[in-house]
């Protein structure tokens, strides 16, 4: 499988997690600051990186749920950075809100395709754990950013920094998927 179609297979899966989350829940999210999303993936990076130094869990769920959080909650930070905060989830209905996670799913994957050129996937040559440490640093980079009002001197905004947040997380994902690990 190329790349590509690996991409496609996995964000299918996140998208089945993100469309069952919506019958469940509905679009309780539009209700999130980008910080709070932040936040809310900084958690999931953090628990992955705790059971990978630890090597175990005391809750049954593994890494992939965890990954594929940060994938959902990526989108998701996209979505709100485009249409702004809302005081109600239910000014979004769940067509609209697939049409959007379609949409930055695919300029994700077009980013990634681009640089997957430019650096001749070098991920796949990469440790899982350092997927989550990189997820952790931009976490880090996008909290400044937003201290900052969102103003940058010469680095990429929040957006691109939850791109590649998503990328590096479906990068662990294909790896799980596909047991590419070793």
């Amino acid at each position: 499988m190329s790349t590509s179609q690996q991409f496609d297979h996995i964000i299918g899966l996140c998208r089945q997690v993100f469309q069952q989350k919506l019958k469940d829940y509905g679009a309780s999210w539009r209700i999130m600051r980008p910080q709070s999303i932040t936040d809310q993936i900084y958690i999931k990076a953090n628990r992955i990186r705790n059971i990978e130094m630890n090597g175990f869990t005391k809750v049954d769920e593994g890494v992939k749920p965890e990954f594929i959080a940060i994938v959902n909650y990526g989108v998701i930070g996209l979505i709100q950075l485009s249409l702004g905060v809302s005081y109600s989830s239910l000014e979004i209905k769940m067509e609209e809100a697939l049409t959007l996670y379609d949409k930055y799913v695919a300029d994700t994957k077009d980013l990634m395709l681009d640089k997957n050129h430019d650096y001749g996937e070098a991920w796949r040559n990469m440790r899982i754990s350092s997927y989550t440490d990189l997820i952790l640093t931009k976490i880090l980079r996008t909290k400044q950013i937003e201290d900052n009002q969102g103003k940058t001197v010469v680095s990429e905004g929040i957006e691109a920094n939850y791109m590649d947040m998503i990328n590096y997380a479906l990068f662990g994902l294909i790896k799980l998927e596909f047991d590419e690990e070793g």
